[in-house]
């Protein structure tokens, strides 16, 4: 009986040291290289501590890279969308509304939240909105990714991005070693972001916490542990309580342009050369440091920036993410929109004319995706079509004037 123990312990090793080979040798069709990269790669899992059962979970059928995750990384909309054309994607009437029904829906959660951490609750809507449409991204197949698969494709092919994706799947198997999610729930975005407010997983290690007390991290099934997890990462990255993230300002005539985007002001210097907030209302803090900026030109509107806003940058590196998730937040709250016309060069389509020319776009056999008003790649890949099948500049851009010849087509 102890030899057959011994003899079955023996085997069981011989399995699982086999077992990823075995595993990625399943498909005849699958990427011979990438299959060995999973295969080294473990050796650097090991080191941290990684069991090969977990390895072998995460990675189990990952047989090709996953195409689509280079595709959209070199598609980031924070640096090559107009700041527009950012906005009107992202700040509709839907997510609006949407941020005001949720706001009341998690109300108390939302009041534990900012007791605990300080940080405004329309903030954290805002991002929860921005990051995935409020938990609708995460509900479509084509949107997520095997995070596994995600960041090994990453490393194996994105020669830019190789470090930091190493780096990202040794904490994302920890995490499933950890008992947080299943090796099954391991999805998100193309980079590695996860749950309902997209935590990367060195910053789901840093900042997830659990309030909602089921003793999970859970950013993937529990609203309230991924919207306190935020808080958490904005409050340990200098969020200043009780502070906006800044306002939308409108110089005086002649005003020296040559000061924005320098530091060392506060809302006082900017008061005192006649800088004005664009709804007529009073600065709330004029000792408060801030940042002149025209995140259009100089002949759009214009901003101060405060702490905050720089605090929000820490979440995604952008100024149109941070201004975004500011003015989403400030819609839900009850402000209006944003005062100053945008240089665009064209009359836009609002919310609903958005939709009306998808409708339209599908109809003439141009556009094949949803009808939700929002003008990402497709649907401007399909206006230029239109365009130039109609004689017309083939810019892209969502304008009026675009929907009129639509219309009548």
């Amino acid at each position: 009986m102890v030899e057959a123990r011994k003899t079955l312990k023996i085997l069981k090793a011989g399995i699982a040291a086999i077992g990823i080979s075995v595993m990625l040798a399943g498909a005849a069709h699958a990427d011979a290289g990438f299959q060995k990269w999973i295969s080294d790669f473990y050796s650097v899992a090991a080191k941290n501590g990684i069991s090969r059962n977990t390895y072998n979970s995460v990675f189990n059928g990952v047989r090709e890279i996953d195409p689509l995750v280079l595709e959209r990384a070199n598609y980031q909309p924070e640096f090559t969308s107009n700041i527009w054309d950012y906005l009107d994607a992202r700040v509709t009437k839907f997510t609006v509304a949407e941020g005001q029904r949720l706001r009341v829906k998690y109300k108390r959660w939302f009041d534990a939240i900012e007791k605990r951490f300080g940080v405004d609750r329309d903030i954290l809507l805002a991002i929860w909105s921005i990051e995935t449409i409020y938990g609708d991204y995460l509900t479509r197949p084509d949107s997520t990714h095997h995070i596994g698969q995600a960041l090994a494709t990453l490393a194996y092919k994105d020669r830019r991005r190789a470090k930091y994706a190493r780096t990202q799947l040794v904490s994302a198997l920890k995490i499933v070693q950890n008992g947080d999610i299943s090796a099954k729930g391991l999805r998100g975005s193309w980079a590695g972001a996860m749950g309902h407010t997209q935590f990367i997983p060195t910053s789901y290690q840093a900042w997830a916490v659990d309030i909602d007390g089921d003793g999970r991290r859970d950013v993937w099934n529990s609203p309230p542990d991924a919207l306190a997890s935020s808080a958490n990462l904005l409050s340990k990255n200098g969020w200043v309580r009780g502070q906006t993230w800044g306002y939308e300002v409108v110089a005086p005539k002649g005003f020296n342009t040559k000061l924005a985007d320098k530091d060392g002001y506060r809302i006082r210097d900017f008061a005192k050369l006649g800088v004005k907030r664009a709804n007529g209302r009073a600065f709330g803090n004029h000792d408060a440091k801030a940042v002149l900026k025209f995140p259009g030109g100089t002949n759009g509107p214009a901003f101060l920036m405060m702490r905050n806003f720089y605090v929000l940058k820490r979440y995604n590196n952008a100024d149109k993410y941070a201004l975004a998730v500011g003015h989403l937040a400030d819609r839900i709250a009850g402000a209006g929109p944003i005062i100053q016309q945008w240089p665009r060069g064209y009359v836009p389509m609002d919310d609903e004319e958005r939709m009306e020319a998808q409708k339209h776009l599908k109809r003439l056999g141009f556009y094949d995706g949803e009808i939700d008003g929002n003008i990402g790649s497709g649907s401007r890949a399909a206006i230029r079509e239109f365009q130039k099948r109609a004689g017309m500049k083939a810019d892209g851009n969502p304008s009026r004037r675009v929907l009129q010849r639509l219309r009548s087509s």
